[in-house]
C-alpha cells in the first residue's frame, strides 16, 4: 500500500487524478494506494507527518502557497518523499531541482503519461522502502527491513545486524548478508562492516559516519566504498 496525497485546490483536476489511481490500481494487479486529496497547502502541511506519504501529487497553483513554496517546506521536514508537480504552469515546474521533485506532468494531463511518469515514481518509491529480509538465529527467524538495517558486521563467525531498533546476532559470514542484501544499496568499507549508504552522513579521509557513529574505511576498500557512494547518492538516494 503506497500513501499518496493530491494537494489541488481545483476539483475537476483532483478527481481526474483520483480516476487515473484507480485506473493505474486496476490495470496493475496487487498495486494499491491510499489517496488523501488536500484543497490548499497550509492543510497538508499541518497534517503530514515525516514519512506519511509515500508520493505527493502538488499542484503549483493554490490559493494560500504556491505548491513550490509548500515543497520547500515539506522537504524541511521530509527529505525522502517524492514530489510530482501536476500544473500549467510548465515554466516553473522546472525549478522543481530546488526541492528535487521527481517530475512534473503538465495539464490537462493525459492517463498514458500520468501512468508513465507514476511508474517511475513507484519504482523508485519502492527502493525507497527497501525490501524485508529474515535472519535465523538461535532464538528462531527474525525479519528486517532492509532500510532499518545501518550495517552489518562479522566477528568470528558471527554476524552482528546493528538495525535501529537494535542489534541481532546470528551465525554466519559477512558473504551471507551480502547475498541476503542483493540489490540494496549497501558497500564495504572494510572486511568487518558492510554499510547500508542510506545511512552515511559523511566520508572524511579513511572514517564513514553514520551519525554519531564512527566506522573505519581500509586502505583497500576506500575507491570502491567512495565510487559507491557518489553513485547512490547520483541516483537521488
Amino acid at each position: 500500500m503506497v500513501n499518496i496525497a493530491i494537494v489541488e485546490d481545483e476539483d475537476p483536476a483532483a478527481r481526474v487524478l483520483e480516476e487515473f489511481l484507480k485506473r493505474y490500481e486496476r490495470e496493475h494487479g496487487g498495486t494499491a494506494f491510499n489517496v488523501s486529496r488536500y484543497r490548499d497547502a497550509e492543510t497538508f502541511l499541518s497534517d503530514v507527518a515525516v514519512g506519511g506519504y509515500g508520493i505527493v501529487l502538488m499542484d503549483i497553483e493554490l490559493p494560500d502557497m504556491n505548491g513550490m513554496e509548500a515543497s520547500k517546506r515539506l522537504r524541511e521536514r521530509d527529505a525522502d518523499v517524492i514530489i510530482m508537480f501536476v500544473t500549467n504552469m510548465a515554466q516553473y515546474a522546472i525549478k522543481g531541482y530546488e526541492v528535487r521533485a521527481f517530475d512534473f506532468i503538465v495539464k490537462p494531463v493525459t492517463y498514458a503519461d500520468f501512468a508513465l511518469k507514476l511508474a517511475g515514481a513507484l519504482e523508485c518509491e519502492k527502493k525507497r522502502r527497501g525490501k524485508t529480509v529474515w535472519v535465523t538465529n538461535k532464538d528462531g527467524r527474525v525479519a528486517m527491513r532492509t532500510t532499518d538495517i545501518k550495517y552489518v558486521e562479522v566477528v568470528q563467525h558471527m554476524l552482528i545486524w546493528h538495525t535501529t531498533h537494535g542489534d541481532v546476532r546470528a551465525s554466519g559470514q559477512l558473504s551471507d548478508a551480502e547475498k541476503l542484501l542483493s540489490g540494496e544499496p549497501f558497500a564495504y568499507c572494510n572486511r568487518c562492516y558492510y554499510v547500508n549508504l542510506r545511512f552515511v552522513t559523511a566520508l572524511r579521509g579513511h572514517e564513514v559516519y553514520l551519525g554519531d557513529e564512527c566506522l573505519v574505511v581500509s586502505r583497500m576498500k576506500r575507491a570502491a566504498f567512495a565510487d559507491a557512494l557518489n553513485e547512490f547518492l547520483a541516483g537521488g538516494g
